[in-house]
């Protein structure tokens, strides 16, 4: 009775340690007594003479005896910790952006949002990373004289293609599908010419910046195979913290627009979390689905994906400004930029993900998870 036989289990693979939370479709538990058995590769709720069990994925593997600090929570469900017998297996080899491209391969950029070929049949000489964006604001501490590059930027050559934090950086000229163009205030976006998608910004004559949010890079010899814009999105924006944070120890994150404002604060807890989720939880009732969305093909109907936990402060109408600000002037801070109308989405993807925890687990002091 008011039983939704769901549960939510966070992994952390460092400490080999879960959280569980039996969740329910009311908001207070039956009348009747639950009985909660926990195996080491099983979880069983019984409950008024019903009784949901769920089997746990493959690699998952629970020590029954260390279950301690089980409570109720109104509106959660029931929480327990408890210890794994052995770690989960590792993660996927983070896929960075860098790595997306080759030198003396064909590739073909394809729109994410409908699958139209943006730059066709391209090969780089030299594909080589860009500083970060604020590389010139650190000159000065490297520099005994007036700071050398002042006023200079980084074209790619014809052969070229620059890797930056969020961009590629190619050259245009002699390129016939270069998409149709239209003025901003500050620059020129490149627009796909059939879904009318913002792509990138031409930076000089010669010279386009494509997001890394806007395009799918596939060699010539690959078909191409969409993906779900909230899927890919996440998966980039991930890539980007995880790559960034890993080479350079930073982990406070502000994601700007195209047009200079902050969207959004994004603090990163850790990357080591698998969730463990049996499809009957709310976080399945929508096509919405969390970090790494694709469920293992063992999985039946409990689905494990790989995460990151990311703590943010939304900053749109003038939210969180002094907070902003303050972040804005911290050298520890690292400034993403990708066109303003992902930013607004990666913000509907942050707050489907938050309403989609437990309540108890959607807040950490003033900032949502």
């Amino acid at each position: 009775a008011g039983m939704a036989g769901a549960f939510l289990m966070e992994i952390r693979r460092a400490t080999q340690s879960a959280l569980l939370v039996i969740r329910y479709a009311a908001a207070e538990l039956p009348s009747a007594p639950v009985e909660v058995s926990v195996c080491s590769d099983s979880l069983e709720v019984r409950s008024g003479g019903s009784c949901d069990a769920a089997a746990l994925p493959a690699g998952v593997s629970l020590a029954p005896s260390s279950c301690r600090g089980l409570r109720r929570l109104r509106g959660d469900g029931l929480h327990l910790r408890v210890r794994l017998r052995h770690p989960p297996p590792a993660a996927d080899v983070v896929f960075t952006l860098r790595e997306s491209l080759k030198p003396n391969k064909n590739y073909i950029f394809y729109c994410q949002s409908c699958g139209d070929i943006v730059v066709s049949n391209r090969k780089f000489l030299r594909v080589l990373p860009l500083p970060s964006e604020n590389w010139s604001d650190l000159v000065e501490e490297w520099c005994c004289h007036p700071d050398p590059f002042a006023r200079r930027t980084l074209h790619p050559q014809h052969g070229d293609c620059f890797v930056g934090d969020t961009f590629f950086l190619l050259n245009s000229r002699n390129e016939s599908h270069v998409p149709e163009s239209s003025k901003s205030k500050e620059n020129t976006r490149v627009i796909c010419k059939r879904c009318k998608a913002m792509l990138g910004e031409t930076v000089s004559s010669g010279t386009i910046k494509y997001y890394v949010t806007e395009v799918i890079i596939q060699s010539t010899e690959r078909s191409f195979s969409p993906t779900p814009r909230s899927q890919f999105v996440q998966s980039i924006v991930a890539q980007c913290l995880l790559e960034i944070s890993s080479a350079k120890s930073t982990f406070r994150f502000t994601i700007k627009g195209d047009n200079g404002k902050t969207y959004v604060l994004i603090w990163l807890l850790n990357s080591d979390t698998l969730l463990v989720e049996s499809l009957g939880s709310s976080s399945s009732h929508s096509d919405f689905t969390l970090f790494g969305d694709v469920l293992t093909p063992s999985s039946g109907p409990v689905g494990t994906w790989n995460a990151l936990k990311v703590l943010y402060q939304p900053c749109i109408q003038c939210r969180n400004k002094e907070l902003a600000d303050a972040w804005e002037d911290d050298m520890g801070v690292h400034p993403l930029k990708f066109p303003s109308e992902t930013c607004l989405e990666l913000l509907l993807i942050l707050g489907l993900s938050t309403t989609s925890l437990p309540p108890s687990l959607q807040c950490m002091n003033s900032f949502q998870v």
